[in-house]
């Protein structure tokens, strides 16, 4: 060995990142793809292959941020209601955050185009995202199978609604607690009734 020359040991390992970690540097790398996309091309040539591309990502993986809010929490022994209201209020801070915001009027804007994200279309990763999520917490409810889509599409829809509703309303609109209320309600409601 020369002098002056160290000797190479083994490579250091980089601890592993937490989920939390993992999650935050997704976001920044899609919020820094669409700042650099319409920058670059413009609104219209912001699209979803254009800004996965650039972060890195996939659609599902933008949307599945809001996972890392619903991970840490413990739902190991927790009543069906319990996880209910846990799962509708994580997704309520996805549902109503400027970031969701900002995806759904992209996707919007590129609706019916015919440029497909790779691994599917985005809806189709949001959805297999979103169902592995809602899994989880509520795949033990005792309905058959082929129910939980259908509650699925429900919650997806009332939140997406209620958020559309805030951004109509204007600065400073607040949810009222008891639609989110309404929406666990019925949730539960279904989940734990007996359909055949």
């Amino acid at each position: 060995m020369a002098r002056g020359a160290r000797a190479e040991g083994p490579a250091r390992r980089r601890p592993r990142r937490s989920q939390a970690e993992r999650t935050t540097e997704t976001r920044a790398k899609v919020i820094a793809a669409v700042i650099d996309c319409v920058g670059d091309l413009g609104y219209a040539g912001a699209t979803a292959v254009e800004i996965t591309g650039r972060a890195g990502v996939t659609w599902g993986a933008a949307f599945a941020h809001f996972a890392s809010r619903l991970s840490d929490l413990a739902i190991e022994d927790q009543s069906l209601e319990t996880r209910v209201s846990l799962f509708v209020d994580g997704a309520w801070q996805h549902f109503s955050s400027a970031t969701y915001r900002a995806t759904f009027e992209i996707l919007l804007n590129h609706l019916g185009r015919e440029d497909r994200p790779p691994g599917g279309s985005w809806q189709q990763q949001l959805l297999r995202s979103w169902d592995r999520i809602w899994m989880e917490f509520l795949g033990d409810a005792p309905i058959p199978r082929r129910r939980h889509p259908i509650l699925q599409h429900y919650t997806i829809s009332v939140l997406s609604g209620l958020a559309s509703s805030l951004v109509l309303a204007g600065p400073g609109a607040r949810l009222h607690a008891s639609e989110l209320d309404l929406l666990k309600d019925s949730l539960t409601r279904e989940l734990t009734r007996d359909v055949r």
